[in-house]
């Protein structure tokens, strides 16, 4: 049966997750999350050096004083009671997932910009989509070498890591494709034509297949939706 934990959020066991698979300072426990967990969660860095204590409040964790050199550092370890609450949290419905990219929000009101704005906008997420793509591709390299941080996770690892490279990868062929559209559209930008040929795709992807054709009559004035 579920236990009730008090007001632990889902950094908190973010953070039970990682004391899971062993004991962290505080310091420690950053660098991790800067690893990957924020590319999952990314309010994980929020108020981070406040939830070992928690967590050893609510008696889901254990602190260890100890010293590196001279400094003082505490390391965190998760308890019994630790191992049941996030098995308790794995266990219970997620929220739905958010997509967060000033760069999309942007591209998404572009017509109020410059057509340069825009190519600049669409270029920048490519090379984020790059960069990302060859700390992935960097990563997979390592444990096929044998060389991965957590060899004993290898199988679990891969089940996100090919999921963000894949989104990675998405986000580049878009932007190569977004490049080659916006590339001949006018200065003017909100008198582009569509590509109706990819709303075509779009519609396509959950339905029975339409046949390639532009709307004879297009409406007036539209919500402002992405659909």
């Amino acid at each position: 049966m579920s236990r009730e934990y008090g007001k632990l959020t889902t950094t908190s066991y973010a953070v039970l997750g990682l004391l899971a698979i062993k004991p962290w300072t505080t310091y420690e426990l950053i660098q991790q999350i800067g690893r990957g967990v924020d590319r999952l969660w990314p309010r994980s860095r929020s108020k981070l050096f406040e939830e070992p204590k928690k967590l050893v409040a609510h008696g889901l964790a254990e602190a260890f004083p100890g010293r590196v050199g001279k400094r003082p550092r505490t390391r965190y370890a998760i308890t019994d009671d630790g191992r049941q609450a996030l098995s308790d949290w794995l266990a219970t419905q997620s929220q739905l997932p958010l997509l967060e990219s000033e760069q999309l929000l942007k591209v998404f009101f572009a017509e109020q910009g410059t057509k340069e704005n825009l190519r600049n906008t669409i270029g920048a997420l490519r090379d984020w989509a790059e960069e990302d793509l060859a700390m992935h591709s960097a990563i997979a390299r390592n444990y096929l070498a044998g060389l991965g941080q957590f060899p004993e996770r290898a199988a679990v690892v891969i089940l996100t890591g090919r999921y963000l490279a894949a989104l990675a990868d998405t986000t580049r062929r878009w932007a190569e494709w977004a490049s080659t559209v916006v590339e001949s559209w006018p200065d003017d930008i909100k008198t582009a034509e569509p590509d109706w040929a990819a709303f075509t795709a779009v519609a396509n992807l959950a339905a029975p297949p339409l046949p390639d054709a532009s709307p004879s009559i297009r409406p007036a004035s539209r919500d402002a939706s992405t659909g």
